[in-house]
């Protein structure tokens, strides 16, 4: 099968959603299917306001109609609700082609907390963009739910995975070359550091031994004035990541807005323990296991979490294998049909751009008067 794959979220970004679609592609391809991946990178592109290092596509109706007419795709899944994304949509319903789309960031509460946009409104706009989808693609089932109440159709559950074999099982936590002999227990989060991450309550605890952040994102210049005594490494390249989180006796895991959570299964991999609010993410990534705690008191979930034995966060993340979650995904593929790759008349839409247009001039106007950290 040739499957078209069209994401906003795509390399050099740094986040979750890049993570999960490049494995996902590898693990496709290891199945013996062509996937071609549409992305930034073959677009003029400008800087997402307020996402330092997340590039969006400019204008990209025409060159992306090109690059899907000639691909010949035998199915078609648009990833992320960006200007990519937006485009292909609007392109399959023109020529009536079968799609599915994945909701993999809570968007809405990010566009609240971050620019106060109504969630009914964001809710709105992004029903519209997922409503002609053939399938939702969602990671876990809180999140299902949550879009269920908000009206959304079609909804697909679908897992993600770890590497289990990169993020390697360490029995005991290792000194990190880039951290240097720092006190012990070492805490460590890993993740944007943005408003919805809610890093905060992370940083804020009163905890011993020796906190560690790493990341980067629009809140990191701020963050890292106001608290001088966190370490902080910036973004790294997998490999070393995977030291970092060797080094580390807990895993901080402060998000209340998450679809799933990946870097909580990347830090079990490695047998690190997980201590999380219990919300949509941990509630599903950790559940009932012994890999981790969730308490509404962080300080109290990182103190049950320092002492779970590292084999018990390790043996969860052996249960999310990247092979059932490709085989779900290609499970939820819907089939193009032959008669309908030609070009069909143009049917009667909502002007999704200008919704998009509407979200920019906020995006804009944020970055014009921001807001006081």
């Amino acid at each position: 099968m040739k499957i078209l794959l069209v994401t906003d979220a795509w390399q050099p970004q740094v986040n979750g959603v890049v993570t999960t679609l490049v494995e996902l592609v590898r693990q496709v391809q290891s199945l013996g299917h062509e996937v071609v991946v549409i992305h930034p990178a073959q677009f003029r592109t400008r800087p997402c306001p307020g996402y330092a290092g997340i590039d969006l596509a400019l204008f990209p109706g025409r060159r992306l109609r090109q690059l899907i007419d000639e691909a010949q795709p035998d199915a078609i899944h648009i990833a992320t609700e960006g200007p990519l994304g937006w485009a292909a949509r609007r392109h399959c319903l023109r020529r009536k082609l079968p799609f599915t789309t994945a909701y993999h960031t809570r968007f809405p509460e990010m566009l609240h907390v971050a620019l106060k946009v109504p969630l009914s409104w964001a809710y709105a706009l992004f029903r519209r963009f997922h409503r002609p989808s053939q399938g939702v693609l969602v990671p876990t089932s809180g999140v299902m739910d949550l879009l269920r109440q908000r009206g959304f159709a079609n909804l697909r559950e679908w897992t993600h995975g770890v590497d289990t074999a990169l993020f390697g099982f360490l029995p005991e936590p290792r000194a990190c070359a880039g951290l240097g002999d720092l006190p012990r227990p070492v805490s460590l989060f890993v993740g944007r550091l943005s408003h919805e991450k809610n890093i905060q309550a992370y940083l804020d605890l009163d905890i011993p031994g020796s906190k560690v952040v790493c990341g980067v994102g629009p809140l990191e210049a701020s963050l890292r004035e106001r608290y001088p005594d966190v370490h902080w490494v910036g973004a790294l390249p997998r490999r070393e990541l995977v030291e970092v989180y060797g080094a580390a006796d807990v895993f901080v895991f402060p998000s209340l807005h998450e679809t799933f959570g990946l870097v909580m299964l990347e830090a079990m991999s490695c047998g690190v323990p997980v201590a999380a609010f219990p919300v949509d993410g941990p509630l599903q990534v950790i559940a009932d296991s012994p890999g981790g705690v969730m308490r509404n008191d962080l300080r109290q979930a990182w103190s049950e979490a320092l002492k779970i034995p590292r084999q018990l966060a390790r043996g969860r993340a052996l249960e999310f294998g990247w092979d059932r979650a490709a085989e779900l995904f290609l499970g939820h593929l819907v089939p193009l049909a032959p008669r309908r790759r030609s070009p069909r008349s143009r049917p009667h839409t909502l002007n999704e751009e200008s919704a998009v247009l509407a979200l920019q001039r906020i995006q804009v106007s944020q970055e014009r008067h921001p807001l006081v950290e």
